[in-house]
């Protein structure tokens, strides 16, 4: 985003121009309300409302806002999102799709992307948080969907033999290259 029109019509029109100034480093869009470090790096389309500090990059379209902190040799980029209390640093990577929120942590060598998320026959499947595998509403750890609970929870949901087929190939695939 060169100009402050297309800064502003892609946070959706209601921002005000002098709340906003180009980081000399990368030229990405900083808040007033944003603390950046001169040695940070802001890709040229990214945008900041957060902190971010040291080698840290914020590049692509990826944004960091709210009480948000990157720093270290932290990367986020992509369409990441980095928001709420989070903290992200190290050598932690955050790119994709993903969305670091709330209170979480993410430091030292950590890579953090979008979860693998396949749309079943009959109920879309998430890799949900690290270990565990969500179908529908369950979510629950990735042994437990190949032990003898998630056997009778198919069929107590009336899932037929080629969905338990289909499923159970799914659940082999989330533990072979989910987190």
């Amino acid at each position: 985003m060169k100009t402050f029109d297309e800064l502003n019509q892609k946070l959706g029109g209601t921002e005000k121009e002098s709340n906003w100034k180009k980081h000399p480093n990368g030229g990405g869009w900083i808040h007033v309300s944003a603390k950046v470090d001169a040695a940070a790096f802001i890709g040229p389309d990214a945008i900041v409302w957060g902190r971010v500090s040291g080698n840290a990059r914020v590049y692509g379209d990826a944004r960091v806002y709210g009480n948000a902190r990157v720093s270290g040799n932290a990367r986020v980029y992509g369409n990441a999102r980095v928001s709420g209390d989070a903290r992200v640093s190290g050598n932690a990577q955050i790119y994709g799709n993903a969305r670091v929120s709330g209170d979480a942590r993410v430091s030292g060598n950590a890579w953090v992307k979008s979860p693998l998320f396949i749309v079943g026959s009959r109920n879309s499947l998430c890799n949900a948080k690290h270990g565990y595998l969500q179908i529908g509403c369950r979510c629950e750890k990735f042994s437990w969907w190949l032990g003898k609970e998630a056997l009778k929870f198919a069929k107590d949901n009336y899932y037929t033999a080629a969905e338990i087929k289909e499923y159970r190939a799914y659940v082999k695939l989330f533990i072979a290259v989910g987190k």
